[in-house]
């Protein structure tokens, strides 16, 4: 009976120490991940006094929600932020690229996740787009429904983001916005909807693939792509809407109290009354430099008509046009490539590639 004991505890012992030392090896074999934490509604749950929404959740707390993520990847947590999302702008872009560079550096990550809110969430990916010099694949997620609500989002979007990054083909394909399984690319991307979880589409450019349950399935190639130095200070870049009745006066004002460069959101192919055709003119004559975007959702800003105010006049007039980039997008861009130039056909060689 002894005998019979001493073998169980011998091989009981021997089966231990195996699965000791064979747990570290099967998690090492897992590639590593990190999330870059920042906030926003995927990170925010009820609060009870208010019954409203507030940031609550770290980026642990996330990832923490979705145990499936162990079974495919080692993940770490950087907690960069937890603000909304209309928080998020140019004083924290710069200090978030070199905070994704510095996580992407590491030779052991194979990718990067960036939780964020969803309001800004594009024009955030498209900053990291142009600045981020690494060709790792970084997934930027967020959440149409809080972490309170039964039928949260977020949850889907980490896993989705990390099942992208760890498919074969994922790298070169810069940062994208990936939500309810559809896969955009950072430049051309857009918010349509105020709540539904499908709100990010790509216009004309249709999306670049989908997260399925095993992996992302790439559809086409993104061959708008370009890097932007990032400069040490971003310039001041006004946005400003045209109107009906527009008197141009919120463009002088810009040019006036300090703007370096104002992107004016148009009509159209990029067209604007004649009030605001001379307050542009004003702008560009005072050496400030004036991008045209259209405030359309599908096509691009185009010098064609020929009336006072139209786009062949504000072209001749020294405008620069933002081609399919949105307001937003094209005064992103504007901040960076204002620190190399403020040339009208340079600047716009930047909007053309």
């Amino acid at each position: 009976m002894d005998s019979r004991r001493n073998t169980f505890e011998l091989v009981s012992l021997a089966f231990l120490a195996v699965s000791v030392w064979a747990s570290p090896s099967v998690a090492q074999d897992r590639p590593t991940v990190t999330v870059v934490a920042t906030g926003g509604t995927i990170a925010m749950k009820v609060d009870p006094k208010t019954g409203a929404p507030v940031p609550a959740l770290s980026g642990e707390d996330l990832t923490a929600a979705v145990p499936k993520l162990k079974e495919i990847a080692n993940v770490r947590v950087v907690e960069f932020s937890n603000i909304p999302s209309d928080y998020m702008g140019p004083d924290r872009w710069p200090n978030l690229t070199k905070k994704v560079e510095e996580v992407l550096a590491d030779p052991s990550v194979a990718g990067a996740v960036i939780s964020h809110g969803t309001d800004t969430l594009d024009q955030t990916a498209y900053f990291l787009d142009l600045t981020l010099k690494s060709d790792k694949p970084v997934v930027a997620v967020g959440a149409q429904r809080n972490a309170s609500d039964w039928d949260t989002d977020g949850p889907r979007n980490l896993l989705n983001a990390v099942r992208q990054i760890l498919t074969e083909d994922s790298k070169g394909k810069g940062v994208t916005v990936t939500l309810n399984s559809y896969i955009n690319a950072a430049r051309d991307v857009r918010k349509t909807h105020t709540s539904n979880v499908q709100t990010f589409t790509s216009g004309d450019a249709g999306y670049l693939g989908y997260v399925d349950e095993d992996k992302a399935v790439f559809y086409r190639a993104n061959l708008r792509r370009q890097n932007v130095p990032l400069p040490e200070r971003l310039p001041r870049v006004d946005l400003i809407p045209m109107y009906a009745g527009a008197d141009g006066s919120y463009v002088r004002h810009a040019a006036d109290t300090g703007a370096e460069a104002i992107v004016v959101e148009a009509y159209g192919w990029g067209n604007v009354n004649e009030a605001m055709h001379d307050a542009i003119k004003y702008a560009i004559d005072k050496g400030v430099p004036v991008i045209v975007a259209t405030k359309v959702s599908n096509g691009r800003a185009l010098p064609v008509y020929g009336f006072k105010g139209g786009g062949n006049t504000l072209q001749k007039a020294g405008a620069v046009f933002a081609g399919d980039l949105s307001g937003d997008k094209a005064r992103i861009l504007t901040m960076l490539a204002l620190p190399t130039t403020k040339d009208q056909k340079r600047l716009q060689e930047y909007f053309d590639k």
